[in-house]
């Protein structure tokens, strides 16, 4: 039987510190789906630290007219 990974998971008000960005534009990235991937559970949405990790890389740039 494999054992399953219990990862730590961050609140939207964590999230929003880490990415200097407010809730209300955590929650229209969400609605848009333009942020993080997140987990909704039982109505709680939580964000994984590998799933931040891989928002912040994908959107790294190396100038200014990148196209993404």
């Amino acid at each position: 039987m494999t054992e399953a990974k219990i990862e730590k998971l961050f609140t939207p008000a964590e999230v929003a510190d880490r990415l200097r960005a407010s809730l209300p534009t955590l929650a229209r990235w969400r609605g848009e789906g333009t942020g993080p991937a997140y987990i909704k559970r039982r109505g709680r949405v939580f964000y994984r630290e590998d799933d931040l990790a891989a928002y912040v890389s994908d959107n790294l740039r190396t100038k200014t007219r990148d196209s993404n």
